[in-house]
């Protein structure tokens, strides 16, 4: 097991690129089972989760060729369904939660497929009921394998219908999406998530030849066709990794600049950060944080305390909550952070209150922050990746910190960023990985 050891305390100062989208490439990466024809995706971010999909794919038949770094073509032409009977699927599926998404594909183009109970971050319940009822409704058959812990998945053909989500789930839409391309008929989808990254999927599939309208809405219409042809994607910038490096600046007095952020798709998390009192700068696609001694929390027009809470989108993405929550430890007043959706995301506060933070963890779903002002320094001390944004929270916290921090179980955060260390000494941080 290997671990990050850091000598925290020190300004970083430079410029960096965010990586390809974590959660737009599951999706893309599995709508390359629904052609025969070759897909090439460029930007895919060459990270834990994402090559785990890649090699599950590899072991259903997709054939894999790798053109340049991040830019992949696949062809899924001989599929080898089998695999999914087997132990190696059934370990391999559950180690990401993206796994979920290869169902509906193989579901639509071959009547069959296998939705494994998921892996990924353990931060509460993420249930596949609306994974499930969407496939039913669209014709499917479902049977559970107690035994093995996965749904199998069975269909002469799918038929379109209306379809009302009963939550916006982000991966719940795709596969519904993806499924309903090659269904017979019509197939509408109310209260669907509307992300960036459900847009890209959908523009993906229309230049494959799908007929989807309502892009970005949370009403998509999804006319099926008998088939899907290949073409070419480029995969947006992470969100969540750009508010990672807005953190990152904002604790440790950094003067940083993101380039590349598409400004267009990052909603209001700019304005969020800015709630917090970072000032940020937009010089053309480019986000400019100045190195600031302090940064004031505002507070609502009627002087109560600012709350921050996740949202579906244009909301915002609960992946940011644990980063604000470091960021709020240094900040000059107080938030509460309320984080709606996992009832698990917040129990890492724990270890930023070892490390000197003032924070009242008021439930399992809200916490109580009062900055430090950089009055007060947070303490180096051993630290638990417990899962992906939880790790780069605490990474970002012990890059702030007075002393040396040692972060173990750091391949949660390999899972979701690319080459962490390299980049950051890149920004002159004193990091070290530990095998």
């Amino acid at each position: 097991m290997a671990s990050f050891k850091i000598e925290g305390g020190s300004p970083l100062k430079g410029e960096i690129k965010p990586q390809g989208a974590k959660n737009e490439a599951l999706q893309v990466l599995c709508a390359v089972l629904l052609t025969s024809d070759k897909l090439r995706i460029k930007n895919i971010p060459e990270i834990g989760d994402v090559k785990c999909l890649m090699q599950i794919l590899q072991h259903l038949g997709v054939v894999v060729k790798k053109n340049d770094i991040g830019d992949f073509t696949f062809q899924a032409k001989n599929i080898c369904l089998e695999y999914l009977n087997t132990k190696k699927f059934r370990k391999d599926g559950k180690c990401i939660r993206g796994s979920v998404m290869i169902a509906g594909p193989l579901l639509a183009r071959f009547g069959k497929g296998c939705l494994p109970i998921p892996g990924g971050d353990r931060i509460g319940r993420r249930r596949l009921d609306v994974h499930l009822r969407g496939f039913e409704s669209l014709g499917s058959h479902i049977d559970y394998n107690i035994e093995n812990q996965y749904f199998y998945l069975t269909s002469k053909y799918l038929k379109g219908k209306f379809l009302l989500l009963e939550e916006a789930s982000i991966t719940a839409t795709a596969n519904i999406i993806m499924a309903a391309s090659l269904a017979k008929g019509k197939t509408t989808i109310y209260n669907a998530a509307c992300e960036p990254y459900i847009q890209q999927l959908c523009r993906l599939l229309n230049r494959m030849g799908a007929k989807i309208k309502g892009i970005g809405s949370n009403l998509i219409h999804v006319t099926g066709v008998t088939e899907l042809g290949g073409c070419t994607h480029t995969i947006l910038p992470d969100m969540v990794e750009i508010g990672s490096w807005i953190g990152l600046a904002a604790i440790t007095s950094s003067e940083i600049k993101i380039r590349n952020v598409s400004w267009k798709n990052l909603g209001i998390i700019p304005n969020i950060f800015q709630k917090m009192g970072i000032f940020l700068e937009k010089k053309n696609d480019d986000i400019y944080i100045p190195s600031q001694k302090s940064y004031q929390i505002k507070k609502l027009l009627n002087n109560a305390i600012l709350t921050i809470s996740d949202a579906p989108w244009p909301g915002l993405t609960p992946d940011l909550l644990s980063i604000l929550t470091v960021v709020a430890t240094q900040a000059k007043g107080s938030v509460l952070i309320h984080q709606k959706m996992f009832e698990s995301r917040l129990f890492f506060v724990d270890k930023l209150i070892e490390m000197g933070a003032q924070i009242i963890l008021c439930d399992p779903h809200r916490a109580t922050v009062i900055g430090l002002n950089h009055q007060s320094s947070l303490r180096g001390s051993l630290l638990n990746s417990p899962d992906i944004r939880a790790g780069i929270s605490l990474l970002i916290a012990a890059l702030s910190a007075k002393g040396t921090s040692r972060i173990k179980n750091i391949e949660q955060i390999d899972r979701g960023y690319e080459n962490i260390d390299q980049r950051l000494r890149l920004l002159g941080a004193n990091i070290v990985r530990i095998e």
